[in-house]
């Protein structure tokens, strides 16, 4: 990439990053209290856009990893008293281990198979949820105590129940990710992810494992899908076993393709438009979802790549 091309997108993500910043000062208590919402989705949408738009690993098992970080986090904090950070840490080592193991099993496979083994692994997930009722209340799900959501950084009190600091904190989340997004793409692994994608059978003949770089995608996906799980669970004190289920994996998707895979803004801005379509839709009518289903068949038509991924191919090259 020019160098040219390479400031003007670290300027687009600074500036996207700048206007999220910039909007908690005027939106009203209930879009704040979304916005909040769909940057943790979003960070959730961001990992699983690692493995589907930049290694072409198409998974409908991607709510397990979100779960496992939800879990774990709802878990320590709600059971054994741990504290916000204590629990969130606990997440992303949660995400990590789980990831490893899974993706032992997962990578071994492509295709409709991996589409269909990613599957049955989140929905083993979801029925664990179920079976282990006495723990995890089911459906039903557990509230965290507003205690477990306090904690200190250099004697700076931090609590989760203040509106600004869960909006704050999501942002800075999804800040993050966007940069580690960013550097992957930059680096030499980031490139062999896309040759992957692109051609295995040359990629391997060169010289590249395929096994490990997919592992090692699928680890770094299930960390950030973890930590958005366990940001979620301690940003909004809820946890239940719907957040595992399968059409948590097919919304994540959705964002994907609908804001554009294989691009880093594009599952931003897929989750941010699905959100307010349905919102918007669902005031008028309670048959939002066939509205919904053709505005998006329309989107599809004539953004066949996502918006984001569309407008690259066509116009921004430069776009990440």
């Amino acid at each position: 990439m020019k160098y040219s091309d390479n400031i003007k997108s670290i300027s687009l993500h600074m500036g996207v990053v700048t206007a999220l910043f910039l909007l908690q000062f005027i939106l009203p208590d209930y879009y704040h209290l979304t916005i909040t919402r769909i940057m943790v989705l979003s960070v959730f949408a961001m990992g699983y856009n690692l493995i589907f738009g930049y290694v072409g690993l198409l998974s409908l098992g991607h709510a397990m990893f979100f779960g496992v970080g939800l879990y774990c986090a709802g878990i320590t904090s709600y059971y054994f008293a741990w504290n916000a950070l204590e629990a969130f840490i606990a997440a992303i080592i949660c995400g990590m281990i789980f990831s490893f193991i899974i993706g032992l099993m997962i990578v071994r496979t492509t295709g409709v198979s991996f589409m269909i083994v990613t599957m049955m692994f989140s929905q083993s997930a979801y029925l664990a949820t179920l079976y282990f009722i006495e723990y995890t209340n089911g459906d039903e799900g557990f509230i965290i105590p507003q205690s477990s959501r306090i904690f200190f950084i250099f004697s700076q009190k931090i609590d989760l129940t203040n509106p600004d600091i869960r909006y704050n904190i999501a942002l800075a989340l999804l800040a993050i990710t966007i940069g580690i997004i960013f550097k992957i793409t930059r680096s030499p692994f980031g490139l062999s992810l896309i040759a992957i994608r692109e051609n295995p059978a040359r990629t391997a003949m060169l010289g590249y494992n395929i096994f490990a770089i997919k592992l090692k995608s699928v680890v770094i996906s299930g960390i950030i899908s973890a930590s958005a799980g366990g940001a979620y669970a301690l940003l909004f004190a809820y946890v239940g076993s719907s957040f595992t289920s399968i059409e948590y994996s097919i919304d994540v998707m959705l964002y994907t393709l609908l804001g554009g895979a294989g691009t880093i803004l594009g599952p931003i801005i897929g989750a941010f438009l699905m959100f307010f379509i349905i919102d918007i839709i669902s005031g008028y009518t309670i048959a939002y979802m066939i509205i919904i289903g053709i505005i998006l068949i329309f989107l599809i038509l004539f953004f066949p790549r996502g918006i984001l991924g569309t407008i690259k191919d066509k116009w921004l090259k430069w776009l990440p």
